[in-house]
């Protein structure tokens, strides 16, 4: 362990003799066209969330072209976004294939007048000296995360504290705005954002199609995995949620999700009497558009939470060990649960009566609609 603080202290101290560049304190970003986001160290629900950052971008200089650098892992939910111009996908495994490389490379070369490196949860070294190498005349990033130093903010000439300790609540939302707020970059609208266009809907409209759902039925879908698995609310509760649902509402029922899903996904399959239908492996774009046309969607705290937080489909998100008020979608029909840290605290008819409530409202707003 000695050994590697040892290592890394070395590590730094060449880069800064390097790399560093002189701190300026202005605010002032003159007019830039060209910004470069380097978010390749978040996951894909933390990147989804912080799309009010290119929201910001844009309104605040609606000419502006913006270039982003993601990961492997977090790209497909960015692929069609109306605010992004241009997207790079970083691998680390492909680094050392010169082709690869050579495109990298060209990428950064490009003239930016902005570069900026949003952090909400973590600071990533490998993002802040993508950020250096980018031939940009700005560079903003952090220099403090809620009070631990960032040991490469030398990378930066615009750098930032960020501080939620006083906010404890504040959504992410917001706090991926916080790197760009002091430069006169923000906006009011905070709302997620997924672009699907005509060929997503109808992929998602062949799919009702096949369940031969009836307009006099809800559609509800659900998302019974995460990643995290205090994050999962008990797949026995899903399943003895969906029969209640279906005891009580015309309904018909869809799960998403990936391979990663599948087990958890027969589980419900088996523990129910009627057909479930699933969605399985499909981009993200069409997740979003099947859910776009749903009348309720229920999940745990996890990416597609965020996916379904960008629809205007009433929503009910299930928490144990995280904090809603920083990571629940936001907007008038999206709810959550919480009761502690442990999720499986949370009831089936805690979720069932919320269901009810939510569905009524919904019902209600159509027929005014109308």
């Amino acid at each position: 362990m000695a050994k590697n603080k040892i290592l890394s202290k070395l590590v730094l101290t060449v880069f800064e003799k390097l790399f560093s560049v002189e701190e300026n304190k202005s605010s002032n970003l003159g007019n830039p066209k060209r910004f470069l986001i380097v978010r390749q160290h978040n996951q894909l629900g933390d990147l989804l969330a912080g799309v009010s950052l290119f929201r910001a971008i844009k309104e605040t200089y609606p000419e502006s072209h913006l270039t982003l650098i993601v990961s492997p892992f977090n790209y497909p939910g960015l692929v069609k976004n109306k605010y992004i111009d241009k997207l790079f996908i970083f691998d680390k495994k492909k680094i050392y294939n010169p082709f690869y490389f050579n495109k990298f490379i060209q990428v950064l070369k490009e003239s930016y007048d902005v570069v900026i490196v949003p952090v909400t949860v973590s600071i990533s070294f490998t993002s802040n000296l993508i950020a250096r190498l980018s031939n940009s005349k700005i560079r903003i990033g952090p220099k403090y995360l809620d009070g631990r130093k960032n040991e490469s903010d030398f990378f930066f000439d615009r750098r930032v504290t960020l501080d939620w300790r006083r906010h404890p609540d504040s959504h992410i939302s917001e706090r991926s705005l916080d790197i760009a707020r002091p430069f006169g970059v923000n906006t009011t609208n905070y709302r997620s954002e997924i672009t699907f266009d005509e060929e997503d809907l109808k992929e998602a409209e062949k799919f009702i199609s096949n369940m031969k759902h009836e307009k006099s039925d809800y559609l509800i879908g659900l998302h019974v995995g995460a990643a995290k698995i205090p994050n999962r609310w008990s797949i026995f509760k899903y399943a003895s949620l969906i029969k209640k649902l279906n005891e009580n509402y015309p309904a018909k029922f869809y799960l998403t999700g990936s391979s990663a899903d599948k087990e958890l996904i027969r589980f419900v399959e088996v523990n129910v009497s009627f057909k479930i239908f699933s969605f399985i492996n499909k981009k993200i774009p069409e997740v979003a558009a099947l859910i776009s046309c749903s009348d309720l969607f229920i999940g745990n705290d996890t990416g597609i939470m965020h996916v379904a937080g960008t629809t205007n489909t009433p929503q009910i998100s299930v928490f144990g060990t995280t904090n809603p008020y920083n990571w629940a979608p936001i907007g008038a029909n999206k709810y959550f649960i919480r009761k502690s840290e442990l999720i499986d605290d949370i009831s089936v008819d805690d979720v069932f009566n919320l269901c009810k409530i939510v569905l009524a409202e919904y019902r209600k707003e159509i027929k005014i609609a109308k």
